[in-house]
């Protein structure tokens, strides 16, 4: 028997990490001012689901890195796509690097997650050997 939860929980965090994703995308073509009108409203739209899918998954999940204050700073820092295409490059590189770590949070969680995922099917797949429910 598969945990839906557990599974409808992954599929939530794999397509969060889509959104971290686009997030840096968005600071690439800020950094390369290379962007329209519509590229800064879908940054503005990547940002508002990357904050309401933090309390989704902070209310599923007890997770210690990366924080809400850590996830906060860094969209609080990036306003617009033009606010950034006018900060430094040193300020870009910094904020590149809040991304990266908690880029990089997410996919450990992720990661435990799955071993999580795979223990509970590993002990399925032994109890229907023995036919045990």
């Amino acid at each position: 028997m598969r945990n839906k939860k557990l599974d409808q929980l992954i599929n939530q965090m794999e397509n969060y990490l889509e959104c971290w994703k686009q997030f840096n995308h968005s600071l690439n073509l800020a950094r390369a001012k290379k962007f329209s009108p519509e590229d800064d409203t879908q940054f503005l739209e990547i940002k508002s689901i990357i904050v309401q899918e933090l309390e989704l998954i902070f209310a599923s999940l007890e997770v210690a890195s990366p924080t809400k204050e850590e996830i906060h700073a860094l969209v609080g820092n990036a306003p617009s796509l033009r606010y950034l295409s006018e900060m430094s490059d040193g300020a870009l590189r910094n904020l590149e690097s809040q991304w990266h770590k908690i880029y990089i949070g997410w996919h450990s969680i992720l990661g435990q997650l799955k071993v999580r995922q795979r223990d509970e099917q590993s002990k399925s797949a032994f109890a229907s050997i023995f036919g045990k429910k």
